[in-house]
């Protein structure tokens, strides 16, 4: 027989075994997937500085979506218009800002001839005014880029590129990296762009899909943004929104590391926090609203996707249970929980670092190729689990529970963000 107190203990080592196994799984999962990336498509690609010369070159627009943006868009159309590729006109929103980005837009335009300007009376979220964007453009592909993005001279051509390549393709995510770095919280994410988001968008790229591009610098075929039904106004995250639909109706998304993009992240615990909660909320609101479309669909690499991203909210919510009931444990029995009672469970934290530390380091080297210097960040990387496995936890938690109750018909207003210590 086994009494109430054993099944306790049973059920803590079961939620041990998963909190500690499934990172351990996933982290091998990333290396696979990134490695196999790297061997297949960018081993023997020229440097990104030296894009493949185009059979052809189609008219591109530049969709730049604004919000109280003033202090930025000097230097973003500057690097915009510095852009390498020759044929292609940008579209600025400015979606009813209430500082002068429409009067700088306006400016600009005079000094510029490939921008052009539209003016939303009222703010509507940045969904509308990309919607307003692909409406007013004159190119078959699209580019989009935020308001105080700076983006690399050879970004556009790459994007091109992957498109003249696959006609398949309907949406590409470029290559964020962070241009400010002043603080800890900034260093610590020069290092997550490479050791997480940039394997997880190779792995998923190798093996069929992407769960989101990247807002901040991806291109679509209008054809394919159209026939997912353009961005959804009520979306909190409108990149994973549109990634999900457009792979819906049929068509690829993949990654291009060689579109490079220089961005702004939050470098304070509370701008990180919110930033975090937005994607979370955003993240579960758009799988939550395709979920019986991906199983209705042949687009089975999506169920795959699709797991991954509730596996990794159960995760968050096993965490949190199982220190939970560690606590209480200890509480009662007034003494610690011996959380190491056999061999497996006492060398897991150590195999789990040293998997998550060579995780990190072939995640750098692999951005090495469109970064200098990037390699140093790896000293800094050891601090990530600590402060940022706690947060990510949390905002999962706390984003997925919005989303969950978050009236219907609500739309995916702005939400300024910290741009970090300039």
């Amino acid at each position: 027989m086994i009494d109430g107190s054993q099944t306790s203990t049973l059920a803590i080592d079961y939620l041990a075994e998963f909190c500690f196994g499934y990172p351990f799984i996933m982290s091998w999962y990333w290396i696979t997937g990134s490695l196999l990336y790297w061997v297949i498509r960018e081993r023997n690609q020229p440097h990104f500085s030296h894009p493949p010369t185009l059979p052809f070159i189609p008219f591109v627009s530049v969709v730049l979506p604004c919000f109280n943006e003033s202090d930025h868009l000097h230097e973003t159309i500057e690097a915009l218009m510095q852009s390498h590729y020759p044929n292609f006109e940008v579209i600025a929103v400015d979606d009813g800002s209430s500082d002068d980005t429409g009067k700088i837009l306006d400016l600009l335009s005079k000094e510029y001839p490939k921008l052009r300007v539209a003016h939303l009376i009222e703010n509507q979220g940045k969904s509308t005014a990309l919607n307003t964007g692909l409406l007013l453009a004159k190119g078959n592909l699209l580019v989009c880029i935020d308001g105080d993005a700076l983006i690399d001279p050879h970004a556009i051509t790459w994007i091109v590129h992957r498109f003249i390549s696959n006609g398949k393709l309907g949406a590409i995510t470029g290559n964020p990296r962070i241009r400010n770095r002043s603080s800890i919280l900034g260093k610590i994410q020069v290092g997550e762009i490479s050791s997480i988001v940039g394997m997880i968008k190779r792995t998923q790229s190798i093996y069929g899909g992407l769960f989101t591009v990247s807002g901040v610098i991806c291109g679509f075929r209008k054809l394919a943004v159209m026939e997912a039904g353009l961005w959804t106004p009520e979306a909190m995250t409108d990149d994973v929104d549109l990634t999900l639909r457009i792979q819906l109706k049929g068509w690829g998304a993949s990654f291009e590391p060689n579109a490079l993009c220089w961005i702004l992240m939050p470098e304070t615990l509370k701008g990180l926090w919110k930033q975090r909660v937005r994607w979370s909320e955003g993240g579960a609101q758009a799988t939550l609203s395709v979920t019986r479309a991906i199983f209705q669909s042949n687009a089975y690499y999506l169920i795959l996707i699709w797991a991954n991203f509730v596996i990794s909210t159960i995760w968050a919510f096993c965490i949190v249970i199982w220190f939970s009931l560690i606590n209480i444990i200890e509480i009662i029995n007034d003494g610690p929980y011996d959380i190491y009672r056999n061999f497996l469970p006492q060398w897991w934290g150590e195999i789990l670092a040293c998997t998550y530390l060579l995780q990190s380091a072939i995640g750098l080297w692999l951005d090495s190729r469109y970064e200098k210097g990037v390699l140093k960040y790896f000293g800094w990387l050891i601090w990530y689990p600590l402060a940022y496995w706690c947060i990510q936890t949390c905002s999962c938690i706390v984003g997925f529970t919005k989303a969950i109750f978050r009236p219907e018909n609500i739309k995916g207003k702005w939400i300024s963000p910290d741009r970090g210590i300039r």
